[in-house]
């Protein structure tokens, strides 16, 4: 399995970025997408998820109303659209399969990316 994150970088509070996990490997058809996100010294944080298969996004409450997780299924392709980012939104950001999905936990994570580096200025 194979997940390539990409898109972050620097950019000012208030500013957006579109991360992207492209997926290989496996038939993903049954699993759920993730994003996670660390900030040095912390477990890696829940952010979002979403089906391949399609049904409702979960969203962390810190990024509700800002962050949209989206599915582009022929490219086997995740994005997370990142809006209005503040300063602690800076952290590597992880895309992760999981079977379950939900506000889930590093535990329940099957695959996980490599990370890519959101910096939020203020």
């Amino acid at each position: 399995v194979q997940l390539q994150a990409s898109g972050g970088g620097l950019v000012q509070a208030g500013d957006s970025l579109r991360l992207s996990c492209a997926a290989s490997g496996r038939d993903f058809s049954t699993a759920a997408m993730n994003w996670f996100r660390q900030v040095p010294g912390k477990e890696r944080e829940f952010v979002a998820d979403i089906r391949w298969s399609g049904g409702s996004a979960y969203y962390a409450d810190s990024v509700k109303g800002r962050f949209t997780i989206s599915r582009d299924n022929a490219k086997n392709t995740v994005y997370l659209q990142m809006n209005n980012l503040k300063p602690e939104d800076t952290a590597v950001y992880y895309c992760a399969v999981s079977r379950r999905i939900g506000i889930l936990r590093e535990r329940d994570v099957e695959y996980w990316g490599q990370g890519t580096l959101v910096t939020v200025s203020s």
